[in-house]
């Protein structure tokens, strides 16, 4: 019980995502199913998930057919681009550039935790600016939103630790305010259920699909159905 009181004045404490959340997105504007490029690493791709489980395919399923989920996820990537495994040399970013979204889910930086990416962390924000500006300088205009990166339950895992994920949320933050993008707390749909992330750094088949109703309850304004994609 204590852990959960804290883990919820953590949570109450940190401030709003966004200062101008994005409306709604309206599948009738477009002349065909709004396309949605998931950028990020492993989480993303689906490690810790069951097959076709990752949280890409499970928001796909949650939307139905008037969207088209892509996963751009690649194991191990940093968001710096000094950092061990920087998504911007993969081919999965510039397949991403090239399929020209409407829609942009960017999930990166807990790979950016261990201690031999950290010490870049002054370029965290430049970096994640650049790649937020690549996106928006497509002919589709894609809206683009930032997740929180999901929670790392102590002590952490391969490097990856709890303590450099919330100075990351401060700086995700306040970029999804200064550029006025769109925000998807995956720390808050996870942090009160460590359970779901069982080497304390993936989540399960049970965990992916929290996140995929929290980018549904964000890209559509409304809960998602229940019960939970499992």
């Amino acid at each position: 019980m204590k852990i959960r009181i804290l883990n919820l004045i953590a949570i109450l404490s940190m401030h709003a995502f966004a200062a101008e959340p994005m409306a709604p997105i309206k599948p009738a504007a477009y002349k065909a199913p709004v396309r949605v490029a998931c950028i990020g690493d492993s989480i993303t791709q689906g490690a810790g998930a069951g097959k076709g489980k990752s949280y890409p395919s499970q928001l796909q399923a949650l939307l139905g057919d008037s969207w088209k989920v892509d996963n751009f996820g690649v194991s191990g990537r940093t968001l710096l681009k000094k950092g061990d495994h920087p998504y911007w040399i993969e081919k999965a970013y510039q397949e991403a550039l090239k399929a020209e979204p409407d829609v942009v889910i960017i999930m990166l930086g807990t790979n950016d935790t261990k201690a031999q990416n950290w010490k870049f962390e002054s370029e965290f924000v430049a970096d994640y600016t650049e790649l937020v500006k690549s996106f928006q300088a497509l002919a589709s205009h894609p809206q683009v939103y930032v997740c929180r990166p999901c929670p790392v339950p102590e002590p952490g895992n391969y490097g990856i630790n709890e303590t450099n994920v919330k100075e990351e949320i401060k700086r995700v933050d306040q970029l999804a305010a200064d550029m006025k993008l769109g925000g998807i707390d995956m720390h808050a749909a996870l942090v009160e259920r460590p359970q779901l992330l069982p080497d304390r750094v993936h989540p399960n088949t049970e965990g992916a699909g929290e996140m995929a109703k929290a980018a549904f309850k964000v890209l559509t304004g409304s809960p998602a159905p229940e019960p939970a994609v499992k």
